[in-house]
């Protein structure tokens, strides 16, 4: 998952939680592909006894900036995991093949799917059960040293980009893990959640199926930044965006007959239409594209949910004919009306 920033000063940011075992995992791929890490740890500010001292801990900051090194030295975003790398950008391109899913449901089963392409050495398996959803990890060859950092690593991939794409701080209820607990056992809770089963089958985590409705509220432009400092969203919990263009898209996000104008929105916010248009131009936003947005979530709601034909679809949700709806819609979306009609329905690709 590419990620960029600056590695000074890393030590003093935060607090040391992270396992240095996590660190000498990192190590591990250096050594799989007969690299010398020495350079890399001390870009991180990473001193030599975190490798030796078994309950040593480094800051996110420090383990981020380690991974980013890593990932594009050795390009292997998986850092040693599986059977072949995976190059940079992989975990990248598995957040755009969801990015235009109609509920979180839909991106996470792209999710698997395209990471199945990508390698099979391990296979996720997304289930619900009596209102619990379960994210699982099926492990298809042994992956000795590297197992315990990967498994923790991609349930933690997976959480964070559903949390972000949802823009909601989704709370697992439970997270099991293949293995003995281990001496840092402590920081799980903080990975995951307080409820933890150690030497289960496989690793695996639930929470609310619920959250598996959620839309998604990102788009292109928002994934470009995220991309730029992903791994925060795997070592850190998630933290909703207090932007004005994520409160403005909540507004527009009700079911309201009509879409608020730039006066009304201002008002709400306690600000000037001025300052509304400013803030939402800083952030890289605007309220036209927004209310597109907001048109399209309309739409897929009703295509999703309803029997009503495309053309009527079309004027609720906004739009002047059927034609201008289809092509915006296939523009958001990368899919026709019906075909995204299709998918939602019964989950058959178009």
């Amino acid at each position: 998952m590419s990620t960029a920033g600056k590695t000074s000063n890393v030590r003093s940011r935060g607090s040391a939680a992270t396992p240095a075992s996590f660190v000498r995992a990192i190590c591990l791929a250096y050594t799989k592909y007969g690299v010398d890490p020495s350079a890399a740890l001390q870009k991180a500010q990473i001193p030599p006894e975190a490798l030796t001292e078994p309950a040593a801990r480094v800051t996110s900051a420090q383990f981020e900036a380690l991974s980013w090194i890593a990932m594009q030295e050795l390009d292997d975003e998986a850092l040693g995991w599986f059977s072949r790398k995976l190059p940079w950008g992989a975990y990248g391109m598995l957040c755009r093949a969801s990015l235009t899913s109609p509920t979180l449901e839909v991106a996470l089963r792209r999710w698997i799917r395209h990471h199945r392409i990508l390698v099979d050495d391990i296979v996720l398996t997304l289930t619900t059960t009596n209102g619990v959803a379960r994210l699982a990890v099926e492990e298809r060859r042994d992956l000795g040293p590297f197992r315990e950092f990967c498994l923790v690593t991609v349930l933690r991939y997976a959480l964070g980009y559903a949390c972000w794409l949802t823009d909601h701080r989704i709370r697992p209820t439970l997270a099991e893990f293949p293995y003995p607990a281990p001496d840092h056992r402590d920081v799980y809770p903080k990975l995951f959640a307080e409820d933890l089963r150690f030497e289960a089958a496989q690793a695996a985590i639930q929470f609310d199926a619920a959250d598996l409705e959620r839309p998604p509220r990102r788009d292109e432009q928002a994934i470009q930044k995220m991309l730029k400092r992903a791994l925060p969203l795997t070592v850190l919990p998630y933290r909703r965006d207090q932007k004005l263009s994520t409160r403005v898209q909540q507004v527009m996000n009700l079911p309201n007959a009509r879409l608020p104008a730039a006066d009304d929105l201002a008002d709400g916010f306690n600000i000037s239409t001025r300052t509304l248009h400013r803030h939402l131009s800083k952030e890289g936003a605007s309220l036209r594209a927004l209310k597109k947005r907001a048109w399209i979530e309309r739409a897929k709601t009703a295509l999703s949910r309803t029997d009503q034909p495309v053309k009527r679809v079309a004027h609720l949700a906004g739009f002047q004919s059927e034609k201008s709806f289809s092509r915006a819609f296939k523009q958001a979306t990368g899919e026709t009306p019906r075909a995204f009609r299709r998918m939602a329905r019964d989950g058959t690709p178009p």
